[in-house]
């Protein structure tokens, strides 16, 4: 079965949904997958050309960090909601802000982030996923 609203989509089974993988599509670009009640980060697909490329975006764990970081760096309110769609400016971040945010996660991850990349992050999940590709690069 899937459902369709807006720009997200969900696919259950109706036969033994314990047993059968659902996934959420949260839009055309983004598929998370969940089985057995255990949740799996969530694939992006990238255009390139006429082509897809799928890859794996950042670990759960990283994204929360990152929100935090981003929500301490900027004193957001107890309650703010942060997640990874969440962009630094619509959370009030202007550029030195931004690049606070960038220090705070080098600092908190033990990670150096080039110039160029810390300024074209705009979300936390860019963040989130940059961080865990220095993070693999340093093993």
């Amino acid at each position: 079965m899937a459902s369709f609203t807006a720009t997200s989509m969900s696919m259950i089974s109706l036969a033994k949904p314990s047993l059968v993988p659902s996934a959420r599509i949260s839009s055309p670009n983004s598929v998370s997958l969940s089985i057995k009640g255990r949740n799996f980060p969530s694939i992006t697909l990238q255009p390139t050309g006429r082509r897809f490329q799928v890859t794996c975006a950042a670990k759960q764990e990283t994204v929360q960090k990152v929100c935090d970081i981003v929500k301490k760096q900027l004193a957001l309110p107890e309650g703010s909601s942060v997640t990874g769609e969440s962009k630094f400016a619509a959370l009030g971040a202007d550029s030195l802000d931004t690049v606070e945010i960038v220090m705070g996660l080098e600092e908190e991850f033990g990670i150096s982030v080039e110039e160029e990349s810390a300024q074209s992050i705009t979300t936390v999940q860019e963040a989130a996923d940059m961080i865990d590709k220095l993070l693999e690069s340093k093993c």
